[in-house]
């Protein structure tokens, strides 16, 4: 009988196939497993901290009325950052695969995918130093002009770090990823969807508003959530921007009355904090990791069920 000749280079790639579906399964086991881990720290260190009160929670009277200020600023922050993130990153990504020429697209994305590399700390310091000093005239017109509205009411200061401020920056941060993800959906879109847009007579903003949005939605809303996530997470930029204070305000022009996050507060209460405050720090990561968690749970799930569909 003669023996079956194997193909050299057929069981030299089923050897790879092998070797990269173990390291896959790999990587993915040993991201669970820290996953995992964080949230067992949290929930061990943390949970300890549900029956503190007085001094251990700086001076309030339950954990929850000292985390419910920092969450309310966690949230009032992330959303002023995709207000304004979200509509400029939809516009960048449309520009990047719609509108610039390829040579200049190129670039922009280049650029944009850039800003993702920056560490936080010089967001942070971009912030203080430039964009804070720069928006005091924008924050006095708004407290002269609509001081009216709780949200500027105001005083202004003359640094300029106020949550409004906070926001923005946290904006500039979460663009990056909102961008990356519109634009790879938007150049998804199947491209006889939009060549019968147009062979029907539509302009190119009614084929992208036709034919793009559509295909595209479900990736625009996760595209939102996880930049959302990022800006809910984000510590050095925020604690640059925002002094650690306990209220809770919607007042966006001031400092005396401007709310924290969450992040920035342990960021800038931890190295001093002892015993049961420890706990009380660590309570607030675990809430804000629960946050984060399910907001990007939620964005992946909206865009595995946008893939299927």
């Amino acid at each position: 009988m003669t023996e079956p000749v194997v193909d050299r280079e057929e069981s030299t790639g089923r050897v790879g196939d092998v070797v990269f579906a173990g390291v896959s399964r790999g990587s993915a086991i040993v991201i669970m497993l820290a996953l995992a881990g964080v949230a067992v720290f949290l929930l061990q260190q943390g949970l300890p901290a549900l029956g503190n009160h007085g001094e251990a929670v700086y001076g309030k009277s339950s954990i929850w009325t000292f985390v419910w200020p920092l969450l309310f600023g966690t949230l009032l922050a992330s959303v002023i950052a995709m207000i304004v993130a979200a509509p400029l990153a939809i516009g960048v990504a449309l520009i990047i695969s719609h509108y610039a020429p390829r040579p200049i697209a190129k670039v922009l994305g280049w650029l944009i995918d850039l800003l993702a590399a920056i560490p936080s700390v010089v967001y942070g310091l971009w912030g203080i130093q430039f964009l804070a000093l720069n928006m005091v005239p924008v924050y006095k017109w708004l407290e002269d002009h609509a001081g009216w509205i709780p949200f500027f009411e105001g005083p202004v200061p003359n640094s300029g770090r106020t949550m409004f401020t906070a926001g923005l920056v946290l904006a500039v941060m979460a663009l990056p990823i909102i961008t990356a993800i519109c634009r790879e959906v938007f150049a998804q879109t199947p491209l006889m969807h939009q060549e019968a847009a147009l062979a029907l007579g539509a302009t190119r903003w009614e084929m992208i508003r036709l034919a793009v949005f559509p295909y595209a939605r479900s990736g625009m809303v996760s595209a939102v959530l996880l930049g959302l996530g990022r800006a809910l997470g984000e510590t050095m930029a925020v604690a640059l921007v925002l002094a650690p204070t306990l209220i809770v305000s919607f007042n966006l022009v001031t400092a005396e009355r401007s709310s924290s996050t969450i992040a920035a507060n342990i960021a800038l209460n931890f190295g001093n904090a002892s015993g049961s405050k420890i706990e009380t720090l660590i309570f607030s990561g675990l809430v804000l990791f629960v946050i984060t968690f399910a907001v990007n749970f939620l964005g992946r799930a909206i865009a595995a069920r946008g893939q299927k569909g």
